[in-house]
């Protein structure tokens, strides 16, 4: 690695650390050198809150502030230059004026969209783009999908036995997975805003939808279809998260997630759910998990496999296989 992709590294690996908190704004990570060394470094830790810039000149050290002016930014994604939640970071960084501020990824945000770089540059500030780019488009593919193709990053999940069915015909299975896949697909939810079944699903098995099994926020829950099929006591109406009923094609339902800045879905099912998500094409992931032990021989069948294959990971005597949607927008885009 170059010196500067070795600090971009460490920005987008602390970027991280605001997964699952930080939407609708993206993960970002802010690490300040100078001197050849580390001063300060920041992420965005939670939507509303101040971004990476911000938290990382907080942690300047009272013996370093007089190295800002001579120190470069690391910062994974365009600084922003307009004001939402927090005010712009291009004017705090015109403030401290750094010598350099390198990035990963300008932003695709129409409200910044090279305005922040523009306005910096202009301050005579050295500038340099698409530093571990790549790697940042991975870091915020849900930012990025959702600006660009204007519509939330989508995720189809389901579990299947190794005879390809996920579920009886009388819906009386409950789990295929093993209970380490179950924790690892609530880690999921508390990665996506959004977590979204059908109403067959939601009538049938009484899902609860949250992220009980590991620490982190619980997803909005979307009921796609009539709720007025479904019992006012069943989980999906409880108080432990938002719930919102849609009705329409995927298309119309994609299209009202993007308008409540709803930036990421992980869908669940049921099977006619996850269907017409995939014959529409709306989808940028699939997660499939197998339980090579388990047979129904009977039963609803699996949703037919589309996508590019990625990776298959083993969980325990489970596997879960990834692929990707080639022809959705984030693997298109040049960085």
């Amino acid at each position: 690695m170059t010196t500067d992709q070795l600090y971009m590294h460490r920005a987008l690996q602390i970027a991280q650390w605001g997964k699952g908190k930080t939407a609708p704004n993206p993960m970002v990570g802010c690490v300040i050198v100078a001197q050849d060394r580390i001063i300060a470094e920041g992420w965005h830790t939670e939507y509303g809150q101040p971004h990476a810039e911000v938290n990382a000149v907080a942690r300047v050290g009272k013996d370093d502030i007089a190295l800002l002016p001579e120190s470069t930014f690391y910062v994974t994604l365009e600084p922003c230059n307009h004001t939402g939640k927090t005010p712009p970071c291009t004017d705090l960084l015109l403030a401290v004026r750094p010598k350099r501020v390198v990035i990963c990824n300008t932003d695709p945000n129409p409200l910044v969209a090279g305005k922040g770089i523009k306005r910096l540059q202009e301050a005579g500030i050295t500038i340099q783009t698409g530093v571990l780019a790549e790697a940042g488009k991975e870091l915020n593919k849900r930012f990025f999908t959702y600006h660009l193709a204007q519509r939330p990053y989508i995720i189809l999940k389901w579990a299947m036995t190794a005879d390809n069915f996920i579920a009886r015909e009388d819906f009386t299975s409950k789990w295929i997975s093993n209970p380490l896949a179950r924790q690892i697909a609530h880690q999921w939810r508390t990665e996506e805003q959004a977590i979204l079944v059908g109403t067959r699903t939601a009538l049938h098995d009484n899902p609860q939808l949250t992220s009980r099994d590991y620490a982190g926020k619980n997803p909005t829950r979307v009921l796609a279809g009539k709720a007025g099929k479904i019992p006012a006591t069943h989980h999906i109406f409880d108080t432990q998260a938002e719930t919102i009923a849609l009705e329409g094609s995927p298309q119309e339902i994609v299209q009202n997630l993007y308008e409540k800045k709803i930036i990421s879905v992980l869908i669940e099912g049921g099977k006619y759910v996850l269907e017409s998500f995939l014959e529409a094409e709306l989808f940028d992931e699939l997660r499939v998990i197998q339980n090579p032990e388990m047979y129904f021989q009977t039963g609803i069948s699996a949703p037919k496999i589309r996508g590019s294959w990625v990776s298959e990971k083993k969980i325990q005597e489970n596997s879960i296989f990834f692929y990707r949607n080639s022809k959705s927008i984030i693997w298109q885009i040049p960085v």
